[in-house]
């Protein structure tokens, strides 16, 4: 199956070959183009007065793949500074990540929040 593929640059420029009949050989020069690495995003939950810090420690744990220990300095962090970021990842994990949390919160019925939001670099 093939595509059509419009390029806005052309990838390979140079002299134009010679016509066959002028027996002329010619180079083609190849366009470096500078890519960007994916904008990063960082995953923040929010403290609340009602969700149990042993739930928050649970969360941490499965969804980020945090030990025991780090994941209860997150919770600490959470509950004494109102937020703390749980993980940076690309722009859909960070999304998949927020969402887990917010569903496995409800369904614990919890009001535990958690956003992401583009890295400050």
């Amino acid at each position: 199956m093939a595509t059509n593929i419009q390029l806005s640059k052309p990838l390979v420029t140079g002299p134009k070959p010679a016509a066959p009949d002028q027996g002329g050989d010619a180079v083609l020069e190849r366009l470096t183009q500078k890519i960007e690495p994916p904008r990063m995003y960082q995953v923040v939950m929010l403290n609340d007065d009602y969700t149990p810090m042993e739930f928050v420690v649970q969360v941490i744990q499965e969804f980020f793949n945090k030990d025991r220990e780090a994941a209860t300095q997150i919770m600490l962090k959470i509950h004494l500074d109102g937020k703390a970021v749980c993980g940076v990842y690309s722009k859909d994990v960070a999304a998949t990540k927020v969402d887990q949390v917010m569903e496995a919160a409800a369904k614990a019925g919890h009001p535990l929040q958690c956003v992401s939001e583009p890295t400050g670099s």
